[in-house]
């Protein structure tokens, strides 16, 4: 394992030899260490590679993500897994604002809370929150799974495209536009899949599923209100 101190190392220093890895590359493994709540930690790295950071970190860590696998022990700023496009970022702590934002994929794992509009504008990315999530949480969601196992707050999902919705907790309040659907098999399957790549440990038959009404996919005049 390669060791990357960021007590001694620039920051630009750090990510420019993990992003100077290339597709091809796998097996490395790296740990950074003295993190601070550095901003913009392990972001853009295009490599099967695994990255463990000792600490906390500031904002859009691991952002822009493909193919690492990224693991944060601690907590991370807003913004962590930001328009991820493959492999899998865990937060061992709690994570602030807008966590996985506009991910295309990849799975995302929060083992704590994280806060408000978590997945918002979520394009396929899988996220998996252990505790709360804040309110606003799914804005706009196109596409992919959020999983909840704690609480979430008002408005989910608000505007909600075709991404799906799961929560084991309550929910404070619905967002325009989204409404409580029928658990499935093929739902129950899937969240089975999504709990054990999350190391999760819990029953999906205690979820609540989460969509779309399809009602503002288009202009109708008796919907004006909701716009």
């Amino acid at each position: 394992m390669t060791i990357l101190d960021l007590s001694e190392q620039a920051l630009r220093s750090v990510n420019a030899e993990l992003q100077s890895l290339n597709g091809t590359q796998s097996n490395a493994e790296y740990e950074i260490i003295n993190p601070r709540g550095s901003h913009a930690l392990a972001v853009g790295l295009n490599a099967p590679i695994a990255v463990k950071i000792a600490g906390s970190t500031g904002y859009y860590c691991a952002g822009m993500n493909k193919h690492a696998t990224v693991q944060v022990a601690g907590s991370v700023g807003p913004g962590v897994a930001e328009n991820m496009m493959s492999g899998m970022v865990v937060v061992d702590g709690d994570a602030s604002q807008y966590a996985g934002a506009t991910g295309h994929g990849g799975l995302l794992v929060v083992r704590g809370n994280a806060s408000s509009r978590c997945g918002i504008s979520m394009k396929g990315i899988d996220i998996v929150v252990q505790g709360d999530i804040g309110h606003m949480s799914a804005f706009m969601a196109q596409k992919g799974n959020l999983v909840v196992l704690g609480d979430a707050g008002d408005a989910l999902g608000d505007s909600l495209y075709e991404a799906r919705l799961f929560v084991r907790g309550s929910v404070a309040s619905l967002g325009t536009d989204c409404i409580e659907k029928e658990m499935r098999q093929e739902h129950i399957d899937l969240l089975n899949d999504l709990l054990a790549r999350a190391g999760v440990d819990a029953d999906p038959a205690e979820f609540r599923r989460y969509g779309s009404a399809r009602q503002l996919y288009n202009f109708h005049i008796d919907n004006a209100q909701a716009y």
